[in-house]
């Protein structure tokens, strides 16, 4: 990552949209194996058998302790922090000033005085940057991805089981019946002779485990879960499968920062903040204001995160959004005629459509595309593939709320115009895909069942 701050860049640049648009970053990849069998078949485990994700290279960890972890943390998140004692975990979001997302990660308590938030490193440097400038009685311990760290393994493994036989897997591996563990608490297990923690958790509308400890029992663990999958239709999943699984539960992954603009506070982050960490754009949408990429937490289904019981960074902001969020998440099913034809353009004479790169036909840390009705743009399509279990090429989108109803019909404009200079972009002409406005989660289990309990 360069040394140069992000305000540097911007203002050698002149346009941070500009610098997003055309930033040298290579591609975003998972630090895993791409492919145990192949990424179909991965895909389809989660949903009739088990998969096995590994976790364990691909999100940042920040580790807090200390007396004043607990106040740092509440005062950056839209969260209540009411009645979150130790095992248990949550969704953790933050917003500017103006009530736009700064990102979101998971934030687990592991003991009275510490915690380890896990994810996209964008709201991990917002939370370290106001340790920074704060008076807290926090130590802080960054663990990086093993895309960037420097030397050494992990601090801990974590692996994700998923699937209508993940409970099944477990008491093979455990010896014992699971124990009775709400969503996003955590439970205690013996595997292998070593202590592990696992998070309730679900990752593509499939009850689950998510499995962590010390990186050193890491291989024993493994070696146990694979052992006892043998018999309930385990498969590994690696990198391309596991990228997809968002896509099925309606989680938006990397929004892009809402970092910028003319408040002192993000004038002093982006002097503070590597310019490198701001990620690049890719997609359709081509205003030069980078407020037009940014989203507020209501537009990615965080309604019911948002609570006001306490103060946090962009409070005020938030409750006058929350009286009418203007747009609404969304997923959108497109048009198989016009996929065909986009992927069918990479034969014969050229420029043909953007490539899509299936599963994740993402190219950039932050898909933007214009979602259009009419040649008006409704609304922006953001992370976006192929779900095998469905047969279908859909994008988790955000668009005007009178146009969400499941069944409308819109059009994504897919690639760039003009082409921008980001090294994973190849010469192509923007592509009018026609899609269907479906509702979020996408997979009726996810939408019904998984997500009533």
């Amino acid at each position: 990552m360069t040394s140069e701050s992000l305000a540097s860049a911007i203002a050698r640049v002149g346009n941070p949209v500009e610098l997003l648009r055309n930033t040298a970053a290579r591609a975003h990849t998972f630090p895993v194996a791409p492919e145990f069998t192949n990424w179909r078949s991965e895909q389809r485990a989660w949903a009739e058998t088990c998969a096995l994700l590994d976790q364990s290279h691909h999100m940042t960890d920040l580790f807090l302790r200390g007396p004043d972890a607990m106040k740092l943390l509440s005062g950056l998140a839209v969260n209540t922090f009411a009645n979150f004692g130790v095992n248990k975990a949550k969704q953790f979001v933050a917003v500017n000033p103006a009530g736009r997302l700064i990102g979101d990660a998971i934030l687990f308590h592991l003991e009275e005085e510490l915690f380890d938030l896990v994810g996209h490193p964008m709201v991990i440097d917002w939370v370290l940057f106001h340790l920074d400038r704060g008076d807290y009685r926090v130590t802080a311990e960054r663990d990086d991805n093993s895309a960037v760290r420097t030397s050494g393994p992990p601090t801990f493994y974590r692996y994700e089981l998923q699937g209508p036989t993940a409970a099944a897997v477990l008491e093979q591996a455990t010896g014992a019946p699971l124990p009775e563990t709400k969503f996003f608490a955590m439970a205690e297990f013996t595997i292998a002779g070593h202590r592990v923690r696992g998070l309730r958790h679900g990752m593509a509308g499939q009850p689950g485990f998510e499995l962590f400890g010390p990186w050193a029992h890491g291989e024993d663990v493994l070696a146990a879960l694979l052992a006892a999958g043998e018999d309930h239709g385990l498969v590994r999943a690696g990198a391309k499968a596991y990228s997809t699984a968002n896509l099925e539960s309606g989680w938006v992954p990397a929004p892009i920062p809402a970092i910028f603009g003319d408040d002192p506070l993000l004038a002093e982050y982006r002097e503070w903040l590597p310019a490198g960490a701001a990620g690049s754009i890719g997609g359709s949408v081509d205003s030069t204001d980078i407020d037009d990429y940014c989203l507020t937490p209501f537009d990615i289904g965080y309604d019911r995160t948002v609570k006001f019981d306490h103060d946090f960074i962009g409070r005020e902001a938030l409750e006058r959004l929350a009286q009418d969020p203007p747009r609404t998440k969304v997923t959108l099913v497109w048009n198989d005629d016009d996929v065909t034809a986009a992927i069918g353009s990479l034969l014969g004479e050229g420029p043909g459509a953007k490539y899509l790169d299936l599963p994740k036909i993402r190219y950039a840390l932050h898909q933007e595309d214009k979602v259009l009705i009419d040649g008006e743009q409704i609304g922006i399509s953001l992370d976006c593939g192929y779900i095998a279990n469905e047969r279908a090429v859909v994008s988790l989108a955000t668009i005007a709320k009178e146009h969400a109803a499941p069944g409308t019909e819109v059009v994504v404009i897919w690639g760039e115009e003009p082409n921008s200079a980001k090294p994973q972009v190849e010469e192509h002409r923007a592509w009018r895909i026609r899609a269907t406005v479906a509702p979020v989660p996408f997979v009726r289990f996810a939408r019904t069942d998984y997500r009533s309990r």
